[in-house]
């Protein structure tokens, strides 16, 4: 059974920098693309940066320059730095793991708060 765990949102003022893990068991993950999604209060959930097994990364243009996607194969584990934080980051963040034949997996998310 794959489970994704995030951790690491909060409330931070404007202008501050958050750092959010996600945990991966039970999974394929070195071989999975990973992701991070957000979906703000009555919006559709969005990508905001993911991560292929190889390493290339993708961001939503919203974040560009501001948020960097890593991974640690070793713990299982993908990061998402976010530096230079507006009240529009403000959302639920959630994980995703893609395996290679097309199965998602979904974590239950972190609430990132960002105060003006």
């Amino acid at each position: 059974q794959v489970q994704l765990v995030e951790s690491g949102g909060g409330l931070v003022q404007a202008g501050g920098s958050l750092r959010l893990s996600c945990a991966a068991s039970g999974s394929f993950f070195s071989i999975s693309a990973m992701g991070w999604y957000r979906q703000a209060p009555g919006k559709e959930r969005e990508l905001v940066a993911d991560i292929s097994s190889g390493g290339s990364t993708n961001y939503a243009d919203s974040v560009k320059g501001r948020f960097t996607i890593s991974r640690d194969n070793a713990r299982k584990t993908v990061y998402l730095q976010m530096n230079s934080m507006k009240p529009e980051d403000t959302a639920v963040y959630y994980c995703n793991e893609k395996m290679p034949w097309g199965k998602n997996y979904w974590g239950r998310g972190t609430q990132v708060t960002v105060s003006s």
